[in-house]
């Protein structure tokens, strides 16, 4: 089960974190690799390593608010491999700040790159799967979509990925005609280059003993298989979930 060979994955966000690791992981199951992000640079070191392993991968330098580029990178995605199988949206930043001390311009930035970049994205890709009756559309939102914190004020962030949450049922429901799924992932805490030295503290610790009732942060790898899970040919009838991978946290 599980085998994505012969399948075609576009990844956002994939120069750094949860993207790399996933492209990593998809790579891992055949699938054929696209990888996307500002960072050229860092995406053609991960296209190098992944070519080594056999497989076949493509690098587009693509900002995510930016609809030319989205377009463009559509574009030559189509036109290397003639299709698009799987599309996840991983991409995203936000500007840390509550309801009485966000600007206009930190709001909208996160908007911007967290919730519109979801829906350019999304609306170029699955133009391309339409045309084969096929897609799987996989959003990574946030257990911070799901509910609120006491933790750190992040007004912008909670409602983007909230958006992201409810955009993935409207789009369910409106591609199943054309044969293409779309599910959302919500992460709870996970060790990245950007966390990893604030997870790695007592404080977060004694946060998690609290908080998250595995007791700990998730570890690199550990959201792999949900994504996996929903991008697979024998995920077929599954359309509209919200899926979370946080230990716990949102059941308490």
């Amino acid at each position: 089960m599980f085998d994505l060979k012969n399948r075609v994955a576009v990844i956002t966000g994939a120069s750094s974190g949860l993207g790399m690791q996933m492209a990593k992981a998809f790579a891992k199951q055949g699938a054929t690799v696209v990888l996307m992000a500002r960072r050229l640079q860092r995406l053609v070191k991960l296209r190098k390593e992944l070519e080594r392993k056999g497989t076949k991968c493509l690098a587009i330098a693509c900002d995510v608010t930016d609809t030319e580029q989205i377009n463009f990178a559509a574009q030559e995605v189509e036109k290397t491999f003639k299709k698009v199988d799987i599309l996840v949206n991983c991409a995203g930043a936000s500007k840390d700040f509550g309801v009485l001390d966000m600007t206009d311009e930190d709001w909208q930035f996160t908007i911007d790159t967290d919730l519109s970049s979801v829906f350019k994205v999304t609306r170029a890709f699955a133009a391309i799967m339409k045309k084969k009756n096929y897609g799987r559309i996989i959003n990574i939102a946030s257990m911070y979509g799901l509910v609120g914190n006491t933790a750190i004020s992040t007004v912008a962030y909670h409602s983007s990925k909230g958006g992201v949450v409810n955009f993935t049922r409207a789009v369910a429901a409106e591609l199943a005609q054309f044969g293409i799924t779309c599910n959302a992932i919500c992460p709870g805490y996970f060790e990245t280059e950007l966390t990893r030295d604030v997870l790695n503290t007592k404080e977060f610790q004694a946060f998690a003993n609290v908080h998250v009732p595995l007791k700990r942060y998730g570890k690199e790898g550990e959201l792999n298989s949900a994504a996996i899970f929903l991008a697979a040919d024998e995920s077929s009838y599954v359309t509209g979930t919200i899926l979370t991978v946080e230990g716990g946290y949102t059941c308490v």
